[in-house]
């Protein structure tokens, strides 16, 4: 129970890593706000959880929408001690075909979102003079990858947006700091492989076997094995720790 009595508020919880954290972090004794664009998909996840769940319909392109997600999850909860900023959009294709309309969407919310939730977050945090903010970059932050360039660069600005808001809110007791995980198992895959199939020629499933067999530690990751990580950077143990990314990949990059 390693976080009894702490509120945490975790973006696109419906599925995947979102809702897995939201799991682990209810069975340490959290109480967590689900947010997510999809509000009948979030509400279905928070139900699953039981009574230590609320589910919040999000937009994080929107401010007014992030306001007051969070607004709403403080007057139902009482606080909030931890935000992990999990919503993210992927997108791959050659240099020549990138589209000013997919960058400004990738970035809108794997940049803008979390800079404007965390921002939000701090407001309620800095009252109380503590906090814990998770970022969730990517090995693709650390890189670039040839068909994947505008997500890269949306990573790349998280990790920098972890480094500046991690040094500029610790002065309030406010740690923040960012997860790397590798590639990752999970029904976006599908979304993946399509995208490597179209442009490197590739049958369907084999570029996430290809990837899949590329990891050290011989397998992709889950979800599941990111929770450890997640779990100890909102806990008191990680309060020494500030403004640092860390990988969880399975070998895949060594910072």
């Amino acid at each position: 129970m390693r976080l009894q009595g702490k509120t945490a508020l975790i973006t696109g919880a419906a599925r995947g890593i979102g809702l897995e954290f939201a799991r682990a972090y209810i069975a340490e004794g959290a109480r967590v706000a689900l947010a997510d664009i999809n509000a009948e998909a979030v509400a279905a996840a928070a139900a699953s959880l039981g009574p230590q769940a609320m589910a919040l319909q999000m937009d994080v392109t929107r401010q007014d929408s992030i306001d007051a997600g969070f607004d709403a999850a403080v007057a139902a909860m009482g606080q909030l001690d931890i935000l992990v900023n999990n919503a993210a959009l992927f997108s791959a294709a050659p240099i020549v075909e990138i589209t000013r309309a997919d960058y400004e969407r990738l970035f809108a919310v794997n940049v803008a979102g979390p800079l404007f939730c965390l921002q939000a977050a701090a407001r309620h945090m800095i009252p109380r003079g503590r906090g814990s903010i998770i970022n969730m970059a990517s090995q693709a932050g650390r890189r670039g990858e040839s068909l994947v360039a505008v997500y890269c660069a949306s990573k790349a600005a998280v990790i920098s947006l972890t480094q500046s808001a991690g040094l500029n809110l610790i002065q309030h007791g406010i740690n923040v700091n960012a997860i790397a995980p590798g590639v990752v198992d999970g029904e976006h895959w599908d979304g993946v492989d399509a995208f490597f199939a179209k442009y490197e020629g590739k049958a369907p499933g084999q570029k996430k076997q290809e990837v899949g067999a590329a990891v050290p530690f011989g397998r992709m990751g889950t979800a599941a094995d990111l929770t450890g990580m997640a779990i100890f950077l909102a806990t008191d143990e990680a309060k020494y720790i500030v403004a640092q990314c860390f990988g969880v990949d399975g070998g895949n990059w060594m910072a």
